[in-house]
């Protein structure tokens, strides 16, 4: 019986110093030589400061930049308004999360979220016609953190980060073209623009300009 209790201890312990400190370590190890950007995050920086990754959309309402997709989760990101209490007693903000509002196509909520931001976008791109207007600006991605869009996406707000921040159309145009990247392996989804990457370049230009 002590025999047994003893090579159970033994393998035991060996299997937790494989398993939970080795491997785990070896892992780590591969991944920081390997793969180091991606391992730690995907982290863009700007001016020496981490801004947010290249995996993670954000918000941008200067009309300087281009603007990503619609959110579901505000790309976890709350106000301290949003953390207030309502009417009813509830708070909008949830704590960090992913995902869509699954609403149906007939939702009601749905359909006056979309008309709202619509209307939003044709007032802020007065040149725009309502049916040129790609549907992945105006509606959420399955995670809500969606850090790209179409090239038609960014294409189409041009003219309107063009008026906004000075810097001509040809220069905007060129860095959209930097940034579209192609389907994946060459056949998976579709290309797509990192708004994130775009308008970095955007902020580059404009701080070089003094205008940031």
């Amino acid at each position: 019986m002590k025999s047994i209790i003893k090579s159970s201890l033994l393998m035991t312990l060996v299997l937790i110093v494989i398993c939970g400190v080795a491997y785990p370590l070896l892992v780590t190890g591969i991944g920081q030589v390997a793969f180091k950007d991606k391992a730690n995050g995907s982290i863009i920086e700007f001016n020496g400061k981490a801004t947010g990754s290249k995996l993670i959309g954000q918000s941008f309402t200067d009309p300087r930049f281009f603007q990503g997709r619609v959110s579901a989760v505000n790309y976890n990101t709350y106000t301290e308004d949003d953390k207030k209490l309502d009417n009813s007693g509830k708070a909008a903000y949830t704590g960090v999360a992913s995902g869509s509002a699954n609403l149906a196509p007939s939702n009601p909520a749905l359909t006056e979220r979309v008309k709202k931001d619509l209307e939003a976008f044709l007032k802020s791109h007065p040149t725009i016609k309502q049916e040129d207007i790609p549907a992945d600006l105006l509606t959420s991605s399955g995670s809500g953190l969606d850090p790209e869009i179409s090239p038609q996406a960014a294409r189409i707000q041009i003219d309107a980060v063009s008026k906004a921040s000075g810097i001509d159309k040809k220069t905007l145009e060129d860095i959209v073209v930097k940034h579209t990247e192609g389907r994946s392996l060459g056949v998976f989804g579709d290309e797509r623009v990192n708004v994130l990457l775009i308008n970095l370049d955007i902020a580059d230009i404009l701080k070089g300009e003094g205008k940031l």
